[in-house]
């Protein structure tokens, strides 16, 4: 018996059944990569074909989450109007299965009515968002629901409606024109040099919501333009406040707890806004206390502190705080944001400054002995004649909104009168920035910028609230629309009869993402001397 053949002949059978056991073992492996592969090609064709009805393609664990990341990275409005214009309307935007990014987003105005108006009590501002911006905003009337948005409105509203305040506001605002914003596009002109006229006309607008609303001069808007820490760090808040609508909770929370990245900022920049708003409110008290002339005063701010909360005392400095961030953002960014879209608009419209020209033109000819050279101060009667130019307020506005987006939270089970079902604790968001640009509601021409469409024989015609979002609508109706049009126009009116502006060579104009529609990087424009006849 051939003992070493046998031993070869088992080795080589042992070696041959170990590598077929291998093989055995590895066919299963590559089988599972391919059934892996298979499926997840099925989810990627399964995903982009569900993008036609969805507007974005859902992912696995993901959601819609990888297509805003890169919205976020362009201009992130108009990937919204984008998507909106593609889905008639509205879409549900699915976030992580982790999170609760979830919610309806729509430009349809029979939507936005529904929630602004018809069945109002339903849309509350809700927990999700007044949890979200809770940091910058407080309780103050921007982010206040119920009983407390009540009471600060109805309180601003007798405000803003006295004789004395409309007195005081124009009075500021004459001031501020005349004495500080010429004579800084004065010096401007005559160093050749060009301005930032986004950041001036935010000093122009704080100096005045500070005069207005707090009867404080902060002095912003001044030759040599002085550093204004609140400024920045007003802007840096309201920056990383909207990074937290597209971050899930629990990730921005961890954050904040740990003060890194935006959170980092965020916390950082509101000490800025609140040593402000504490510098104001302490002035104040020591103003009132050395003084028995409370009475005399009609700013917002003294207002509320002679009122008591629902215990009967007097309202707390936090929530003085509040008030006055909510009054700033309102007063300060609206304005100054919505006329530089203006002016920058108008450099690609020449045809339109010129009509707007020859309408202050035409209203200055009526006066009796004008002088051309002198220095012209528009009366209030004469601001409330110019129809045409408060048109192209108006269409600016509808093309860049200064609050480009606005959120809502469903209180019961509804349904919107598109269809679109509504569950209980729902986020909606009404796009504001895409309802300018909807074809279905503004015609074919809805990117152009045409302000002859708010005219009707030559006289202005406002658009319907629901339509024309720019200053909300319904019991949430802005309560400074009529300051905030008197303000542009009149502002416009006195730079534009001075002045000839051009956007610097290729500087770049984007929006910038912010709770205001801020331009990224400002705009930057050369003046030169209007030609008079």
């Amino acid at each position: 018996m051939n003992t070493s053949a046998n031993a070869s002949n088992c080795d080589s059978v042992a070696k041959y059944a170990a590598d077929y056991h291998g093989l055995f073992c590895f066919i299963p492996d590559i089988q599972m990569v391919e059934i892996f592969l298979a499926f997840l090609v099925f989810l990627t064709i399964h995903c982009l074909r569900k993008k036609r009805h969805q507007g974005l393609p859902n992912w696995p664990f993901v959601g819609m989450l990888p297509s805003l990341v890169a919205g976020v990275r362009g201009n992130m409005y108009e990937w919204i109007s984008g998507i909106l214009h593609d889905q008639n309307g509205t879409f549900t935007f699915k976030g992580p299965w982790f999170t609760n990014l979830n919610c309806v987003v729509t430009s349809d105005p029979r939507n936005v009515e529904y929630l602004l108006k018809t069945n109002f009590a339903n849309f509350p501002k809700g927990e999700y968002f007044r949890n979200t911006v809770r940091d910058l905003l407080g309780d103050g009337i921007f982010n206040a629901d119920a009983v407390v948005w009540q009471r600060q409105r109805k309180t601003a509203s007798l405000e803003f409606h006295s004789a004395k305040f409309r007195r005081m506001t124009t009075d500021s605002l004459l001031e501020l024109v005349h004495g500080r914003l010429i004579p800084v596009l004065d010096d401007s002109l005559k160093r050749n040099s060009w301005i930032d006229l986004q950041d001036v006309l935010l000093r122009l607008t704080f100096d005045n919501v500070c005069m207005i609303a707090f009867g404080v001069d902060p002095g912003c808007l001044s030759l040599g333009l002085p550093d204004i820490p609140f400024a920045r760090a007003f802007e840096a808040a309201t920056e990383a406040t909207v990074l937290r609508f597209m971050t899930p909770t629990f990730v921005w929370k961890v954050m904040r707890y740990l003060e890194v990245g935006s959170e980092g900022t965020l916390m950082e920049s509101i000490k800025g806004v609140d040593d402000f708003a504490e510098e104001v409110i302490r002035g104040r008290r020591q103003e009132l206390a050395k003084k028995d002339d409370d009475g005399q005063r009609s700013d917002l701010l003294t207002v509320f502190m002679g009122l008591k909360d629902e215990d009967g005392k007097p309202f707390s400095d936090r929530f003085l705080r509040d008030i006055c961030v909510n009054f700033i953002l309102a007063g300060r960014d609206t304005s100054s944001v919505a006329l530089s879209w203006f002016f920058w608009l108008l450099d690609g419209n020449r045809e339109v400054e010129q009509r707007i020209m020859e309408e202050i033109d035409g209203i200055l000819s009526k006066r009796e002995g004008l002088s051309r050279g002198g220095d012209v101060v528009f009366t209030a009667e004469e601001v409330k004649k110019m129809e045409y130019l408060q048109a192209a307020l108006s269409e600016a506005l509808r093309l860049y909104p200064s609050v480009p987006v606005d959120h809502k939270e469903v209180v019961e089970d509804d349904k919107f009168p598109d269809g679109t079902i509504l569950k209980k604790g729902t986020k909606v968001v009404y796009a504001i920035y895409a309802m300018g640009r909807m074809e279905s509601v503004w015609g074919k021409d809805c990117k152009e910028f045409k302000p002859e469409r708010w005219l009707r024989n030559g006289r202005y015609m406002s658009e319907s609230a629901y339509k024309f979002t720019a200053f909300n609508g319904g019991p949430r109706l802005c309560l400074g629309k009529d300051f905030a049009y008197y303000q542009m126009r009149f502002v416009a009116a006195s730079v534009l009869y001075r002045y000839r502006m051009t956007v610097v060579g290729d500087h770049p104009v984007e929006p910038k993402l912010a709770l205001t529609m801020y331009m990224k990087y400002g705009l930057k424009m050369e003046l030169s001397t209007r030609d008079r006849c």
